[in-house]
C-alpha cells in the first residue's frame, strides 16, 4: 500500500447491527480516507464478509460485485414475514412443521439447486424505476416483480432443530438467501423466513482473512488483510506487458496483442502491479481503465 496513492481491497467482517454503509463510514474514519466503497451490501441483521475498495481501487468494484458468494443461514419454519426475515411483521403462521423429517427437508432443497427463477423480496435494495424496493414497500406499495434467473451452485442442509433449519449455500451474485428461505417454506407447505445470515466468502476471499470493525484502527491488521489490486482481479485473464507497452497503455493507446482473445475484461500488469483493465479486440489490447501508480 502506498501512503500517498493508496489503492487496495480490504475484507471486513461486518457484525450484526450496522448497515454496510455504516461500515464504510467506520472505515473512512479509521483510515482517514474518503474514497472507499463496498462491492455488495449486507442487511443490518446479517454479518460477514464485505469487500471494501479503497482509494483508486474503487474503480475495480464493478469487477468484484459479480463474484459468487457463500453464506451460512438459519430459516424458521412455520412463520412467514413481509420482509422474509425476522425484522419484519408476521404475515402468517402455519402448523405441520413439527412432523417434518430431516430427509423431507433435505429433499425440499432439491427444488432450489441449480439455475432457478427467483422473485426478489419486496423489501430489498433492488431498484424499480430508479427507487429501491424497500422504500416503496415501507410506503405500503406492492410491486409485481418479475423473477430473475440466479444460480445456486451448492445448497447443503447442515442442521435441523425444529422449527429451525440451518443450511449453507454458494450462489451467484444477485441471489437472495431470504428468498431461498421463503421458497423452502413454500416447497414444504409450512412457510418460512430467515433468522440468521452470515456471508462466509466472496469469490476466493474468505471472512476468516477479514479484519473486524474493531481492528480498523490497527494499521498492522489492515495491512495484513489488505488485498493487492492485481490479486483482487486475478479471476480475470491477466496479461503482463513490457515497459514500452505499459507506457503506451498509460497514454490510453492500444498495443499489439498476439494471445488468445478472452471474452470480457482483462487485467493488465507490469512488474507484478495492476496498471490497467483492458479488452482484447483482434490483435490489439485496448485500455479501458488506466491506473496511475
Amino acid at each position: 500500500m502506498s501512503a500517498d496513492n493508496p489503492g487496495f481491497v480490504l475484507p471486513v467482517d461486518k457484525p450484526v447491527g450496522p448497515t454496510s454503509h455504516d461500515v464504510v463510514a467506520m472505515t473512512r474514519r479509521a483510515l482517514g480516507l474518503q474514497r472507499i466503497g463496498h462491492t455488495g451490501t449486507l442487511d443490518p441483521f446479517a454479518s460477514g464478509l464485505l469487500l471494501l475498495c479503497v482509494g483508486w481501487a474503487t474503480r475495480l468494484s464493478e469487477y468484484l460485485t459479480a463474484l459468487d458468494k457463500s453464506y451460512e443461514a438459519v430459516a424458521r419454519l412455520g412463520v412467514t414475514t413481509d420482509t422474509e426475515d425476522d425484522q419484519g411483521s408476521v404475515l402468517e403462521e402455519r402448523g405441520g412443521w413439527d412432523v417434518l423429517t430431516h430427509d423431507e427437508i433435505d429433499a425440499a432443497f432439491d427444488h432450489l439447486r441449480g439455475e432457478i427463477l427467483q422473485v426478489p423480496p419486496q423489501f430489498s435494495a433492488k431498484k424499480v424505476d430508479g427507487e429501491a424496493m424497500h422504500r416503496r414497500a415501507r410506503r405500503g406499495e406492492q410491486v409485481d416483480l418479475p423473477p430473475a434467473a440466479v444460480t445456486v451452485h451448492n445448497l447443503e442442509l447442515s442442521g435441523v432443530e425444529l422449527p429451525f433449519v440451518r443450511f449453507r449455500v454458494r450462489c451467484s451474485s444477485g441471489t437472495y438467501v431470504r428468498s431461498l428461505a421463503r421458497e423452502l417454506g413454500t416447497v414444504l407447505g409450512v412457510g418460512a423466513h430467515l433468522t440468521e445470515l452470515r456471508r462466509s466468502s466472496i469469490g476466493a476471499y474468505s471472512v476468516e482473512s477479514a479484519v473486524s470493525t474493531d481492528e480498523l484502527g490497527d494499521a498492522e491488521s489492515v495491512t495484513r488483510a489488505a488485498i493487492d489490486p492485481l490479486r483482487a482481479v486475478s479471476h480475470l485473464a491477466v496479461f503482463d506487458v513490457a515497459t514500452a507497452d505499459a507506457s503506451e497503455l498509460a497514454m490510453g493507446r492500444p498495443v499489439p496483442f498476439d494471445g488468445p482473445v478472452p471474452g470480457g475484461p482483462v487485467a493488465i500488469s507490469r512488474d507484478k502491479a495492476l496498471i490497467a483493465i483492458g479488452e482484447a479486440v483482434g490483435d490489439r489490447l485496448h485500455p479501458r481503465k488506466v491506473f496511475a501508480q
